[in-house]
């Protein structure tokens, strides 16, 4: 009952929309607030939707932010890419695309891969933003918490059997969350296809660039050099267990960006909003508030 009023609040608050991405790409995306308000656009991590947030953007709206919750291109219920392009410099030109339909300079709010997106659209491609949120990512990220992901997206590519099988799936991955007692929440991350099989929700071609040491060491100082370039007030949240940000990461993002400010949310993992949600929008809606 109390899950299900949730989603009733949530559907009440925001509401369905469609962006054209680049490359003709439709990405699809939940919009609330008001429109003159100052824009929030979350972006949530690889393998991923945009309903990975918890509460956080129907909290956004009630602070009075107009939010912009994205799935990015080949992830939820956005287009997949035809020519299987899911490069950085796509994912930051459907950034770029979205915030142009806006009246005002959004502020960005994303989770690893969203991180890195934004990371790029800001520093490197001078993105006019109000302020920029990563969320456990930074440049210097720990390989070992990079290969699990990789791992996890590339795993099970036959699909599985029945929702018990996915929760199963999932519990090895996140150890440190209780595997959930309902399962059924688990169906918007997963595609239903005709041979009765229930796969997850992303293009399996994002994955092919993953696990590549060359590719990733030249993405790793892409990133560092988009860093360099934010002038913008900028917000570290990392969850306290995370195997990808290590204390040298955050200290490394602090050399590069000097005027980032670091939250460190106890308990909570990578998927740091999913893990505490409450110590999560508490972090961004203060830091966010300023902006006034």
């Amino acid at each position: 009952m109390v899950i299900r009023g949730a989603l009733l609040h949530y559907a009440q608050t925001m509401q369905a929309a469609r962006f054209q991405g680049s490359g003709g790409v439709t990405l699809a995306a939940d919009v609330g607030g008001d429109r003159d308000a100052i824009p929030v656009i979350l972006m949530h991590g690889g393998g991923q939707t945009r309903h990975s947030w918890g509460t956080a953007a129907r909290d956004l709206v009630a602070a009075g932010f107009h939010v912009i919750s994205l799935d990015l291109r080949g992830h939820g219920e956005s287009e997949w890419s035809r020519q299987g392009d899911y490069s950085m410099e796509s994912f930051a030109a459907d950034l770029r695309a979205v915030a142009a339909t806006l009246p005002s300079p959004p502020a960005l709010v994303g989770a690893s891969l969203g991180g890195m997106t934004s990371l790029v659209a800001v520093g490197e491609g001078q993105l006019p933003v109000r302020a920029l949120v990563l969320v456990d990512v930074v440049p210097k990220m720990e390989p070992e918490g990079a290969r699990r992901i990789g791992d996890f997206m590339r795993a099970n590519p036959h699909g599985f059997a029945n929702l018990d099988e996915v929760a199963d799936a999932v519990a090895r991955y996140i150890s440190h969350r209780p595997r959930p007692s309902n399962v059924e929440g688990l169906r918007k991350n997963l595609r239903l296809r005709d041979d009765g099989r229930f796969y997850w929700h992303w293009d399996p071609q994002i994955t092919a660039m993953m696990g590549q040491p060359e590719a990733a060491a030249q993405f790793l100082d892409q990133l560092a050099r988009a860093a360099r370039g934010v002038h913008v007030p900028s917000l570290l949240v990392r969850g306290r267990l995370s195997d990808i940000v290590s204390d040298d990461g955050v200290d490394d993002l602090r050399r590069l960006i000097p005027h980032v400010e670091f939250v460190d949310v106890a308990g909570a993992g990578h998927m740091v909003a999913g893990d505490d949600n409450d110590a999560f929008n508490a972090a961004v809606e203060s830091f966010l508030a300023r902006l006034r």
